[in-house]
């Protein structure tokens, strides 16, 4: 999985707005297809971008009983998704179903888990979800029990990666949504990073969406953006 290049998050309505916008680009993207636009298109906007050249990350979140989860992981990986994730919430025999469905996909369809989202804050963590132990403690025991069950990493801010990496290992993926380059805002993220501050942390893949997807030059602010992840890449 080549992450040197920041996955692009195709939050987009339609199958022709996001071939438009991968469009735009004379160069093999990494994307992710997250639940707007796959509920939007249907499973076809996957198979339309790997034609086109393009890495999908299939960010479908799948959360349900071990049977259901290994169903759902066995069509992503027909579809020829290269990354999917799961809820670590769901438990280790749930990840370990998911890893049962790919079959001999297993070596070009990667798992990881959700561990804490990144618009969950500590506060949200103790009121609405009752967990008592600090948000890093919650994460860093959910990217255990996902290594535990075989899988490839894990989804996680940030400011967690350091330390799952401490616990799990440098080869155990740390995928990083919330990225914001300096300046740019915030909104419904909680715990953010810039690229740079991402590489130097620990992240083994960023992801990023509005600060590229809403730019008035769209690949001008990708090349932007993973210019400065490689540099702090290289300087980590």
């Amino acid at each position: 999985m080549d992450t040197s290049r920041p996955i692009i998050a195709l939050d987009l309505p339609s199958a022709e707005a996001a071939l438009d916008f991968v469009g735009k680009f004379d160069e093999p993207l990494f994307v992710k297809v997250g639940m707007e636009l796959f509920y939007a298109a249907g499973p076809s906007v996957i198979t339309s971008l790997k034609d086109a050249g393009h890495d999908v990350f299939c960010d479908l979140k799948l959360h349900d009983i071990p049977n259901t989860v290994k169903g759902a992981a066995a069509s992503l990986s027909r579809l020829g998704a290269d990354l999917l994730t799961v809820h670590a919430a769901g438990g280790k025999a749930m990840m370990e179903a998911a890893l049962e469905g790919l079959g001999g996909a297993a070596q070009t369809t990667r798992v990881v888990a959700i561990t804490q989202l990144t618009s969950t804050s500590p506060e949200a963590l103790k009121a609405e979800q009752l967990i008592e132990v600090p948000l890093a403690e919650s994460v860093r025991n959910y990217a255990q029990l996902a290594q535990s069950a075989g899988l490839a990493g894990v989804v996680c801010s940030a400011h967690e990666a350091a330390d799952i990496a401490s616990v799990t290992g440098p080869d155990f993926l740390r995928v990083t949504p919330g990225i914001r380059p300096a300046g740019a805002a915030v909104g419904d993220q909680s715990r953010v990073a810039t690229p740079g501050n991402a590489a130097s942390m620990g992240s083994s893949a960023i992801v990023v969406g509005r600060p590229i997807t809403k730019a008035d030059d769209p690949v001008a602010a990708y090349h932007a953006i993973r210019d400065e992840w490689n540099a702090g890449r290289r300087s980590a």
